[in-house]
């Protein structure tokens, strides 16, 4: 039987980074929450509403984005419809398939929504052009996205 090969542990600097990391996406949802419910939203409803605001989409590629069942966005794009903020449409490149997509109401509410959100915009307007380039170069890396 061929044994595992060893693991390095992180290093201390590593193990600050990944809580930084955490921490930062703890306190941006807690604020993207808080956001969402001074439009009288949940945060499902606020990420569903702030994908559609940049392309329709279909039903399933909403469950994928949001890692969620499809029904569950069925419910989602049903409690946004009935407030005029998402509507359904048939997919140009197949009837057979229906788009959700933001209305004009629902684009200027996830307008809204996201120019509220202040906790990461002031720190990073105190940072220099370049060090705002660095940071999105290394989340870039770090997500696997092409720099």
């Amino acid at each position: 039987m061929a044994t595992p090969p060893k693991t390095r542990l992180p290093d201390e600097l590593t193990l600050e980074v990944v809580d930084l990391i955490g921490s930062v996406v703890a306190r941006y949802h807690e604020e993207y929450e808080e956001a969402a419910a001074e439009h009288t939203l949940t945060g499902a409803q606020a990420r569903l509403l702030s994908l559609l605001s940049l392309e329709p989409l279909p039903m399933r590629k909403l469950a994928q984005r949001l890692r969620c069942e499809p029904s569950n966005v069925t419910g989602i794009v049903d409690r946004l419809e009935t407030r005029g903020l998402v509507e359904r449409r048939p997919d140009p490149a197949d009837r057979r398939v229906k788009l959700a997509a933001a209305t004009d109401e629902g684009r200027q509410v996830a307008r809204s929504l996201r120019d509220s959100l202040r906790f990461a915009r002031e720190p990073l307007a105190g940072l220099s052009e370049e060090q705002r380039l660095t940071l999105r170069d290394l989340l870039r890396r770090m997500l696997g996205v092409d720099v």
